[in-house]
């Protein structure tokens, strides 16, 4: 059973940077993914990590903004956030599940586990 809980959250001007947290047991055979949703939107892919770390991908709108990054050893999954835009603000959550092709990313009932999700506000 995996179990994804997310922190670092917050409120931070534009042009600041935060790191997200997620602490994952049983997650180290998964690939994971940081996605998010901002209010009344739909659900928007961020990133993906492969099990081993090694294999990355990003959503156009964060590309070279937004590092996802994982150790498993320390059962942690993080995504470094810098150059935040006020349209950055969202609920964002780290989910876990196979590979999933960027046709499904936008589904949630794709991803196999979530969690509860923290809030990013970026100000102007």
């Amino acid at each position: 059973q995996v179990q994804l809980v997310e922190f670092g959250g917050g409120s931070v001007q534009a042009g600041g940077s935060l790191t997200l947290f997620c602490a994952a047991s049983g997650f180290s055979s998964y690939w994971m993914y940081w996605v998010r949703q901002a209010p009344g939107k739909g659900l928007e892919w961020l990133s993906a990590i492969n099990s081993g770390g090694g294999t990355t991908y990003y959503a156009d709108s964060v590309k070279g903004r937004f590092t996802i990054s994982r150790d498993n050893a320390k059962n942690t999954v993080y995504l470094q956030m810098n150059s935040l835009k006020p349209e950055d603000t969202a609920v964002y959550y780290c989910a876990a599940g196979g590979w999933i092709s960027s046709s499904y990313r936008f589904q949630k009932s794709a991803y196999d586990y979530w969690g509860q999700g923290t809030q990013v506000t970026v100000s102007s």
